[in-house]
């Protein structure tokens, strides 16, 4: 075992970021996640996908240290987070950011000092330096000019924005957005997938993304990861997976109901069908 760690810890000196080794997660007697296992490379962007409980919301959790594994490993720039002490757990975050659903910026901060709270927090920068670094990470986001704005003021697009902004503040390695599109216009959504492509040739990032809309997945995505009932059952460029002819990839792919949805919905149907005859 000591030299498999080894091996790992190894290849993220090179080409491998995050690599995920039969990781198991438990709530209780119920086990979300069932042995899971992929790798992520330097400057890759991976797209996590699956339905409403699927488990990949579970996973993100598990990758930036939120949700302990049950088992397995989780080899981050070569340390196994799942086994590290918290204090170097705490080094490790220092060099990821992390875009969370909907925002979850402070609505009583403004957007200057929800920007500016991971640098006072975790660095001793005179705060002349943090207001310039607000103003670089607020400009490569889109957001000039808005950094009096508190989060109120914000559209569902700004708020993202300047969510990303908050994520970029610490200069990370990895960068984590979790449903980064969900609840936008899809003309909003296609400025924030644009906006994650943008970041990644500007800083050549590692960037993970969990998300459902298959729109947004295969826009940015390098390789695609579906998962389904906390397993993975495919892996893939976006080529590969659009061929790929698992039935639960197709189900996904093509969006096809689960045959109790379909039954349900013919019975509705069925139900204003005769409301109408009669």
């Amino acid at each position: 075992m000591a030299a498999m760690h080894s091996q790992f810890a190894d290849d993220f000196s090179g080409k491998t970021m995050i690599s995920v080794r039969d990781l198991r997660v438990r709530y209780g007697e119920r086990e979300i996640l069932h042995g899971v296992n992929f790798e992520v490379k330097h400057g890759e962007t991976m797209v996590i996908m699956g339905g409403s409980g699927s488990g990949k919301s579970t996973l993100l959790r598990a990758l930036v240290g939120l949700e302990k594994p049950s088992a397995g490993e989780i080899w981050l720039k070569g340390k196994d987070i799942a086994t590290i002490s918290q204090e170097e757990l705490d080094d490790i975050r220092k060099q990821i950011g992390m875009s969370f659903q909907g925002g979850a910026l402070f609505g009583s901060m403004s957007v200057r000092d929800n920007v500016a709270l991971p640098l006072r927090e975790h660095t001793e920068l005179e705060e002349s330096t943090i207001e310039i670094m607000i103003r670089l990470k607020l400009q490569h986001v889109g957001l000039t000019g808005y950094e009096e704005y508190m989060p109120s003021q914000l559209s569902g697009g700004m708020k993202k924005r300047a969510a990303v902004a908050r994520a970029l503040a610490m200069d990370p390695e990895i960068l984590f957005f979790d449903e980064p599109s969900a609840g936008l216009d899809p003309i909003i959504a296609a400025g924030i997938d644009t906006l994650i492509l943008d970041l990644k040739r500007a800083f050549r990032m590692t960037v993970i993304v969990v998300t459902h809309e298959l729109a947004s997945a295969f826009l940015i995505a390098d390789r695609m990861i579906l998962i389904d009932k906390g397993n993975i059952v495919a892996t893939g460029t976006k080529e590969e997976m659009k061929a790929n002819q698992h039935p639960r990839v197709r189900q996904f792919l093509d969006r096809v109901p689960e045959p109790e949805v379909a039954q349900e919905l013919d019975y509705l149907q069925m139900l204003t069908e005769d409301v109408r005859v009669s």
